[in-house]
């Protein structure tokens, strides 16, 4: 019994070595760090079982905004949409990533809506035409948005050749994302990525 358990002691020891923590450092166009952009990390190994973030999937409406601005959520996510302010919203996309369409509804009351593929869902409110905000779908487990400093750490990522994703609104492009081929070495290190306009 010892003899067919060490081989598998060693494929697991094995595996988990191979997976590593990466930071991120994203600067802008001026070459400064920047915040609230959103890494998405493609690997060949995909997810072997569902994908759940440290975060809910929760787009609340509250002082007239969507909180938070930006979510990222996995591919076959329900998101809700709680109305947390004194006045009614009109919740509503035309991305191509996914259309919908939330009718009126008043304070503490909640609507949902399952993201079924990847993209950039941008939202708007039919009646407070100020009110933006963006849910990026993603079917990998390695996506974070960056900090004040620019800064975002992806855990767990297997070493090797990967694809880069980068979203911010400031990057002219479709959807304002951009790729880019990356490595990643077997002990994670860091890596830094450039928005390029």
């Amino acid at each position: 019994m010892r003899i067919r358990l060490l081989p598998l002691a060693l494929f697991c020891a094995a595996s988990s070595a191979s997976a590593a923590t990466l930071g991120v450092d994203v600067r802008g166009a001026d070459g400064k760090p920047l915040a609230g952009a959103v890494v998405v990390l493609e690997t060949p190994r995909k997810a072997s079982g569902p994908i759940h973030f440290a975060w809910s999937n929760v787009m609340a409406q509250r002082n007239i905004a969507f909180d938070p601005h930006v979510l990222i959520v996995p591919v076959g996510s329900s998101v809700n949409f709680p109305n947390q302010d004194k006045v009614r919203h009109h919740v509503y996309s035309v991305s191509r990533t996914k259309k919908f369409d939330l009718k009126l509804y008043g304070r503490d009351e909640t609507r949902s809506v399952v993201f079924d593929k990847p993209g950039v869902v941008a939202l708007g409110c039919n009646i407070h035409d100020a009110m933006s905000g963006v849910i990026i779908v993603v079917d990998t487990p390695f996506a974070a948005q960056t900090d004040a400093n620019g800064h975002a750490v992806l855990t767990g990522v297997p070493a090797g050749a990967a694809t880069a994703r980068l979203w911010h609104p400031s990057i002219r492009a479709p959807d304002n994302m951009t790729a880019q081929p990356v490595s990643v070495a077997a002990n994670g290190g860091s890596i830094t990525l450039a928005a390029r306009r």
